[in-house]
């Protein structure tokens, strides 16, 4: 799994960077001091979950995850326990850690995020339905070859077909399953359609994907023992 922390004091900002180098599959991306430095990061790049302050210089937490479409997990981090209750009206919102917290008390938040991406994943049936155009479209995950973003759409591409339908990346990646990755903003790819990859792309049937730097370690170590 992998992390982003938006929080504006280094002394809270450090405990955090400590506490998830002591937990190995957990990968920190980046660390911000502002809700609006942060946001930008979102809409280019897919993120697991959130370490969110509540009191931020721009904006409170609260009303930050309301401006994000289809936010990623959220553990609020808050000096004021008063806000818990109120955080807890939104369903992306897993648990809250009132500072200052043990790591105990911060393994228990990591445990619910994993619970939560288990009980996601174990819903996930060989098939989805598409819904083009008021039509319903059943496809097999094992019959797509890759997903495209192509700016408000995304485009499902088999061997024979593309469907194309209104929607974001960022929404399907918790929809599919393990053996579909995210090798680029723009790109998700079926593993299991891979024919090789050279330098920074992958190729699938004679597409070539390229494999952004974000990506890029994540995604080639589904290729390495």
């Amino acid at each position: 799994m992998n992390c982003i922390i938006i929080e504006d004091e280094k002394p809270a900002q450090n405990i955090l960077k400590n506490f998830i180098k002591k937990v190995p599959n957990i990968e920190l991306l980046n660390c911000f001091q502002t809700a609006n430095s942060a946001y930008n990061f979102l809409k280019e790049t897919e993120v697991d979950f959130i370490f969110l302050d509540i009191n931020l210089p721009d904006i409170l937490g609260i009303d930050f995850i309301k401006t994000i479409k289809n936010p990623p997990q959220i553990i609020i981090t808050t000096a004021y326990p008063d806000y818990a209750l109120d955080s807890f009206e939104l369903e992306t919102i897993i648990d809250y850690l009132v500072k200052p917290f043990s790591f105990d008390r911060f393994l228990k938040s990591i445990r619910k995020v994993e619970k939560t991406r288990t009980n996601i994943t174990t819903k996930i049936l060989d098939h989805t339905f598409l819904n083009i155009d008021k039509t319903l479209y059943k496809l097999f995950f094992k019959d797509i070859l890759y997903i495209e973003s192509d700016r408000n759409y995304v485009v499902f591409v088999t061997i024979d077909k593309k469907h194309v339908l209104i929607d974001t990346l960022k929404n399907w990646n918790s929809k599919l399953p393990e053996y579909f990755l995210q090798s680029h903003k723009s790109y998700i790819v079926n593993l299991n359609h891979v024919e090789k990859i050279s330098g920074n792309e992958v190729y699938i049937y004679k597409k070539r994907i390229p494999i952004g730097r974000t990506f890029k370690s994540d995604f080639l170590k589904n290729f390495t023992s």
